[in-house]
């Protein structure tokens, strides 16, 4: 199945995921020739960890790998976050996804373990959450999924279109607007705000990952392969299914894909889902002094309101590398280029974004 409702409404109907098994009691190797010459190698002893130069620092900072890492972010997410997850999910000032997702990537945690944890704490009033917060949750689980059944159709999904159709999209070089999205530096403080956050911590909000790849996707006309690629290299989460499936959706080239036309206004996002600003204070600290209502446009603030904030426009904070309303545009007539394919009355009823 290539839409996901119906896939996840079969998956559904099959029944409930079957519990966890127990901790194996014993764990059986292949019977090597000569196993006393190996010896046992304590897990520093490998220098996995960088040290010069040592970027890991946010990460460290961030994350606690392993089981005993996973079953405490498990429990503090059921216990605080659960409750309001599927309106709250949206975000990004708000501590309210699970951030399970690099403990799923590297097995640390199953999804069987969440999707009977989320039942068992709601039952044991742990949680408070609504059926309704749990059944988003859990389908947040079936999109992972949902992903896993993508790529086992579409091998090199992380290389090639899911529909053909977009083989023929006039994509841009862009190595300056590439490398300004992937420092943050694009004069958007939500898309900036992300992609530091990505950089510092190895992980961004799901909601800001949406707006970013929509930025580089549909307001550079960037091929959506180099910001997989690019969230590949830095995400701690880059999954082989979810990483590739998730750009082409945002693209419109996936499998039950968002359509093209549905262009992210990341100046309206900021405003909606960072209503206060606390996320850009956070990660894009030199806008820090802005008041709420001018902190994701800084552009349109007086030169005295910039001066009282103690940003300087093109020298402490970049303008934006493209117009908003002229970017949308160029996206749309590129999509003009695929017809027959493409409806222009839907493409033109579209006018807002989103």
């Amino acid at each position: 199945l290539r839409v996901f409702t119906p896939f996840w409404r079969a998956a559904r109907a099959i029944g409930e995921p079957g519990s966890p098994l127990p901790v194996p009691t014993g764990l059986r190797g292949a019977r090597l020739a000569d196993t006393e010459s190996l010896g046992n190698v304590p897990l520093p002893a490998l220098g996995l960890r960088p040290t010069r130069p040592d970027w890991a620092g946010g990460l460290r900072a961030t994350w606690t790998p392993g089981e005993a890492g996973a079953r405490s972010r498990c429990d503090t997410f059921l216990t605080t976050g659960l409750d309001g997850y599927g309106d709250g999910r949206n975000r990004p000032d708000r501590p309210m996804t699970s951030a399970l997702s690099p403990f799923l990537r590297f097995g640390h945690i199953s999804p069987r373990q969440l999707w009977h944890a989320t039942g068992t704490a709601v039952q044991s009033g742990a949680s408070a959450a609504s059926d309704d917060d749990v059944a988003k949750f859990r389908a947040e689980l079936g999109w992972r999924e949902f992903s896993y059944s993508l790529l086992f159709h579409h091998a090199a999904l992380h290389q090639r279109s899911v529909q053909p159709r977009f083989d023929a999209f006039p994509w841009r070089d862009d190595p300056a607007g590439l490398r300004a999205w992937q420092r943050g530096l694009t004069g958007y403080p939500l898309v900036d705000a992300g992609m530091r956050q990505l950089w510092t911590t190895g992980w961004m909000h799901n909601r800001v990952r949406m707006v970013a790849a929509s930025f580089l996707i549909k307001h550079l006309l960037v091929d959506w392969r180099l910001g997989e690629e690019w969230f590949w290299d830095t995400l701690v989460d880059a999954d082989p299914a979810s990483n590739p499936a998730s750009w082409q959706w945002v693209a419109g080239s996936g499998a039950d894909a968002a359509p093209y036309y549905r262009i992210f206004n990341p100046v309206l996002q900021g405003e909606t889902y960072d209503p206060k600003g606390e996320y850009v204070r956070r990660y894009v600290p030199e806008l820090a002094r802005l008041p709420a209502g001018l902190i994701h446009r800084p552009w349109t603030a007086t030169p005295a309101e910039l001066r009282a904030a103690g940003v300087v426009l093109g020298e402490t904070y970049p303008r934006p590398i493209v117009d908003h309303a002229a970017a949308r545009a160029r996206a749309l007539a590129a999509l003009e280029t695929l017809k027959p394919n493409t409806d222009s009355r839907r493409i033109n009823g579209d006018s807002r974004g989103q």
